[in-house]
């Protein structure tokens, strides 16, 4: 008699107790860094695995909301939530105007778009002088998270990641879970087929596109904190 599944409930009880006590066991940097790439990879899947959509440009909506968090912090001396705030806009409008261009094409030319566009910012960003070019932006003051949570302790600053991480985690099962992720779905399996059964299916590519970086943008200002 096979076993029953168990509950994803349960499961995901017990991935955040395991994040909870993890620094207690691990060293907490390394495990900011890790839930960060771990969302990047959460928001690539929902492009690649969910849609059908092979995108070589994700790596650009994680380093401009590095970016653009960490000089806001730094030369502006904006707080931390506003700070986070504007990098996350601004990688969501890069991530917009990316996908727009892109989704008009399919399969490999897609995928070359996005490689493209993403190299064209790389370079740019090599060559402004507000990256520092390969040093990047160094010594980035964490400050107080809405004047309550001093994010220069390193264990306040784990659980503020900790809980984008999983607000991302939850946003993105909820997305596959929707009608709206059926319909992604459908047209990754037949997308011939999927126009008469999914009447949303000629929207369904391009929110997928650009609503895919939204969670990159919440990694970024994450990754630039917490290495800071």
């Amino acid at each position: 008699m096979a076993s029953a599944p168990v509950p994803q409930a349960i499961v995901f009880a017990m991935m955040v107790a395991a994040f909870v006590v993890g620094p207690f066991v691990v060293y907490p940097v390394f495990l900011m860094k890790a839930l960060c790439f771990a969302l990047f990879a959460c928001a690539f899947n929902l492009l690649i695995g969910y849609a059908g959509l092979l995108s070589f440009g994700h790596a650009a909506y994680l380093g401009s909301a590095g970016y653009v968090t960490a000089h806001a912090a730094k030369v502006w001396g904006w707080p931390p939530e506003l700070a986070i705030l504007l990098g996350t806009a601004t990688a969501a409008l890069l991530g917009l105007a990316i996908g727009a261009l892109a989704i008009r094409r399919q399969g490999i030319y897609f995928a070359m778009i996005t490689l493209a566009l993403a190299q064209m910012l790389f370079f740019f960003c090599l060559q402004a002088p507000f990256t520092h070019g390969e040093d990047g932006i160094q010594g980035v003051p964490r400050g107080t998270l809405l004047g309550l949570l001093d994010l220069r302790h390193t264990l306040v600053m784990y659980y503020v990641v900790l809980a984008i991480f999983l607000g991302g985690f939850l946003l993105i099962y909820r997305t596959i879970h929707s009608p709206f992720g059926q319909v992604l779905k459908a047209v990754r399996e037949n997308e011939p087929r999927a126009p008469p059964r999914s009447p949303a299916w000629p929207a369904a590519p391009r929110p997928s596109s650009s609503s895919s970086p939204r969670s990159p943008t919440c990694t970024g200002p994450c990754r630039a904190r917490s290495s800071s």
